[in-house]
């Protein structure tokens, strides 16, 4: 009898560079808040963003991709022919077909890696990490190339209190391959679809198109939102740390979602963050960038502080469809 193959690879994985790109323009509160009657003060205290980066119209998220995905790979010392697999997570791909993710492995010179998008929205950089880790240490890939990428502003309603004031618009990418050491630890992820309706799209295209529905934007319910965030993904971040066999106290860096200040400050507390542990807060300036929002505040993070290289770094994703990731990286 004939025996089957299977592939295996390296024992273990690790992130080896950061690549970002933000839109070209800083949108300060004051340009958002006639439409939804409301002030600079109220947005701050609300949210903790002062601004937020958002593209001009002729940028796309490919278009943000690349750029990110240039960076990193330039970054990796990992040469874009080598790279097996490119893995790009977002809600905001201009098409519903062909793939960011194989038009930026072209662009960067990666032909003829696999290419595929995954759509778990806020959790989307998180799982991509996963499935990258996946992939190498299963001998399917070597060199794996992860983007989280969004153009938000495309799916906004300026005239929607309940979210359009927290959207930017941005891309990060990682370059991960194998390791000699652990870099990437198990990851904590799942989803709740019955409260499917917390937060995500308003309408279907197939609507817009029969014109029973306007454009499809982006809605959410605050306080749902935010009691899940608070109270379950603080239970998720917990798992996370037991799973990588690490106390909170062994954390050089803290990398939520950017969903709102008020969370992360809440998850801190929750997780008994020793002062030591610097907490990525990009949220500020970039605003909330869904799947792009880990890596973007990543790499802002080393950044300032390139004491971090080689720390141990928690990041954690969640959102529409309260689908949500964790897991625990060595930084680049």
């Amino acid at each position: 009898m004939t025996t089957l193959k299977q592939a295996t690879g390296p024992a273990y994985t690790r992130i080896y560079s950061v690549g970002a790109a933000r839109g070209e323009n800083a949108v300060p509160n004051e340009d958002l808040i006639g439409p939804i009657d409301s002030s600079d003060e109220w947005i701050r205290q609300r949210t903790g963003i002062v601004t937020r980066t958002r593209a001009v119209p002729e940028t796309d998220a490919i278009d943000l991709s690349t750029a990110a995905a240039a960076e990193a790979i330039e970054r990796s010392g990992v040469a874009a022919s080598d790279i097996d697999v490119v893995i790009v997570a977002t809600i905001s791909n201009p098409k519903q077909t062909p793939s960011v993710s194989a038009i930026v492995a072209d662009r960067v010179g990666a032909n003829p890696a696999a290419a595929y998008d995954i759509n778990a929205a806020c959790a989307g950089y998180a799982y991509a990490v996963a499935q990258a880790d996946a992939l190498i240490r299963a001998g399917a890939a070597r060199h794996a190339l992860v983007i989280g990428a969004e153009k938000l502003s495309d799916i906004v309603d300026p005239t929607d209190r309940s979210i359009s004031f927290l959207l930017g618009d941005g891309a990060g990418a990682v370059v991960i391959g194998p390791s000699d050491t652990p870099g990437i630890s198990a990851t904590v992820w799942g989803s709740d679809g019955s409260k499917a309706d917390a937060v995500g799209m308003n309408h279907t295209l197939t609507d817009f198109r029969d014109g029973k529905a306007p454009w499809p934007t982006l809605r959410q319910e605050g306080p749902t939102v935010f009691r899940w965030a608070v109270w379950e993904m603080a239970k998720v971040a917990k798992q996370a740390l037991e799973q990588a066999g690490i106390e909170a106290s062994d954390l050089a860096a803290f990398i939520p979602h950017q969903a709102n200040m008020r969370i992360i400050d809440e998850f801190a507390k929750q997780l008994k963050l020793p002062e030591t542990t610097i907490i990525a807060r990009d949220i500020e300036t970039t605003g909330n960038t869904s799947a792009a929002s880990i890596p973007l505040a990543t790499h802002r993070l080393l950044a300032e502080h390139p004491e971090l290289s080689g720390g141990l770094a928690l990041q954690i994703g969640f959102g529409a469809g309260l689908v949500f990731g964790a897991q625990v990286v060595v930084l680049p």
